[in-house]
């Protein structure tokens, strides 16, 4: 749906007068879309989604989802966005404490692992896709998470280059494959990592993850 169309069709006018509900309600609703959408996107990617799928997903009218999102890209930059800054303040938080380099590293991969459990599958879902392939009204949006994405890769590379430096850590390579390294293996979790059956709490499985990459790194200083 173009932009035009959504003005010429009344639907703009609809979603204007949908945030003119009681502030609850609206949030409320919003807030339903918002999970139903996770669970579409989860089943068929961003790119295979669309607000007809989020509509049948909650047994409704694609005109009712309409009324509060101008689209799928919306809802999930939306939704993502909040997420991902919120895991870069901690992650910054973190460099920044006063905890040893050892510390830090196994306070934010667990940090980290646990938001993906908390936010679950949406987190997964962002990592599939390829930012690069952005594009349009979006563009500005996935500017602005690769500079997300940055603070967070930073955070553990800062960290790591602190543990070298005061020998807390075994120089076992550069910082950033190093840092790469533990990202991948948090982002990997989405090929097996399923709450609803997992044997492991993500905090569980963060700590495990910690205890094996900070315990091999680790000196003992």
């Amino acid at each position: 749906m173009t932009a035009s169309t959504d003005q010429t069709s009344g639907i703009g006018k609809r979603r204007r007068a949908a945030k003119h509900e009681s502030s609850d309600a609206y949030k409320r609703r919003r807030r339903e879309i918002a999970e139903a959408a996770v669970r579409v996107f989860d089943r068929l990617g961003l790119q295979g989604a669309s607000i007809s799928a989020v509509a049948a997903e909650l047994g409704i009218d694609r005109a009712s989802v309409y009324y509060y999102i101008s689209s799928k890209e919306e809802l999930f930059d939306e939704v993502l966005r909040a997420v991902a800054e919120r895991n870069s303040e901690i992650a910054t938080e973190i460099a920044a404490s006063e905890m040893s380099p050892p510390e830090k590293l196994r306070a934010l991969i667990v940090a980290i692992m646990e938001s993906y459990g908390e936010h679950y599958p949406l987190l997964f879902i962002y990592i599939r896709e390829n930012l690069s392939r952005v594009s349009g009204s979006r563009t500005k949006w996935s500017s602005d998470m690769r500079q997300v994405n940055r603070i967070i890769e930073n955070a553990f590379i800062e960290i790591v280059e602190a543990g070298y430096e005061d020998g807390s850590l075994r120089n076992v390579g550069p910082s950033r494959v190093v840092a790469y390294g533990m990202l991948g293996v948090l982002g990997w979790t989405h090929r097996w990592f399923r709450p609803e059956t997992s044997q492991q709490s993500a905090r569980e499985i963060g700590q495990t993850y910690a205890e094996m990459i900070v315990g091999g790194m680790q000196t003992g200083r």
